[in-house]
């Protein structure tokens, strides 16, 4: 993935690869499997979300084959099934460590700091957990030789290395599930590379994620939803590598990667079901309730696309019959 570091770190939405996705699985096939969640109240076994998985199946577009330029186009990466998530011994937000924090850096306007908020709020629906916005802090912490300007394009661009080892790592909280810079900044992940969206630790449970290239909020209601969607799918994509999970090759999904902006866009804001998995099984989350809250933050916020996803979703989960989208001849493939 680029730099070396010694560090397991996941890199989604940007130009380059995830290089330790392969090393990743290896290493999680040769964990043993585990058969049952421990139950903390509403929390669903992994025999009864393995149970469930076919029972969604029929509303998700199974990938087809990448155009060019498409993140899968360059890079082979290996998948992550539910089984696989299990075996590999995953950072979960249990135990001591449930809150998600996220850090401002940088001057936000006011309707970027209305996107934050709306975001950190999906977010603990997303993930099941509270969620806690601290002050705001200047990109006077960043200091010039974590900083550059584009050779070619001109723009400002902060080192994510940085951000997570010098700003974050340091000031983690005790009871962070995970720890996370929102910026306004472009971000850059070191020599050879252009850009990235965002970048997150696969087990430092820190990230790092930018808005600058989500668009104009301010350009009025279409502008500001477009550039909320960006904003979600950012965060809870790379929130997910921050529970162990790795880039989805088998569906239309929130956790596929994505080369540029066209392919960033065409992916949804849901999961397929492997990974609705890994998050119910991680989360200890009732899939069902998180559906039905999912359902209703997005009719507030007037993503129609996503609420009816998550309604048809939770209709299904009930033992409900609606009409699915059909999945491509030969299911799929398989993640391996």
């Amino acid at each position: 993935m680029g730099r070396k570091s010694g560090r397991r770190r996941a890199i989604a939405a940007t130009v380059a690869a995830l290089g330790t996705a392969a090393a990743v699985a290896a290493w999680a096939a040769s964990r043993p499997l585990v058969r049952q969640q421990i139950v903390e109240g509403k929390g669903w076994t992994a025999d009864q979300l393995r149970a469930a998985i076919p029972k969604l199946v029929g509303l998700h577009t199974v990938l087809g084959k990448p155009g060019p330029g498409d993140w899968l186009a360059r890079r082979r990466e290996p998948g992550q099934t539910f089984e696989e998530y299990l075996r590999c011994q995953p950072v979960t937000p249990t135990g001591d460590r449930t809150v998600i924090y996220i850090l401002p850096l940088g001057d936000f306007s006011k309707t970027q700091e209305k996107i934050i908020a709306q975001t950190a709020e999906f977010m603990g629906l997303y993930f099941d957990r509270p969620v806690k916005v601290q002050a705001a802090m200047g990109l006077d912490v960043i200091p010039a030789q974590a900083r550059r300007v584009h050779p070619t394009w001109g723009v400002k661009q902060v080192l994510t290395g940085y951000v997570l080892d010098k700003v974050l790592k340091p000031r983690l909280p005790k009871d962070a599930a995970a720890y996370i810079a929102f910026t306004t900044s472009d971000l850059w992940p070191g020599k050879g590379w252009n850009f990235v969206f965002g970048q997150a630790s696969l087990y430092e449970r820190v990230g790092v994620w930018s808005i600058y290239r989500n668009g104009d909020p301010d350009t009025g209601a279409a502008g500001y939803r477009l550039c909320l969607l960006r904003t979600l799918k950012t965060a809870t994509h790379e929130m997910g590598h921050m529970f162990s999970m790795l880039h989805c090759t088998a569906y239309e999904c929130n956790m596929c990667g994505s080369n540029h902006r066209e392919e960033s866009d065409r992916r949804p804001v849901w999961l397929c079901p492997q990974c609705w998995a890994k998050v119910c099984w991680a989360t200890q989350s009732d899939p069902i309730e998180r559906y039905d809250k999912l359902a209703a933050f997005c009719k507030q916020a007037g993503l129609k696309d996503a609420e009816a996803f998550y309604r048809r979703s939770a209709q299904v989960l009930r033992g409900g019959q609606v009409r699915t989208r059909a999945a491509r001849r030969g299911g799929g493939r398989r993640m391996r």
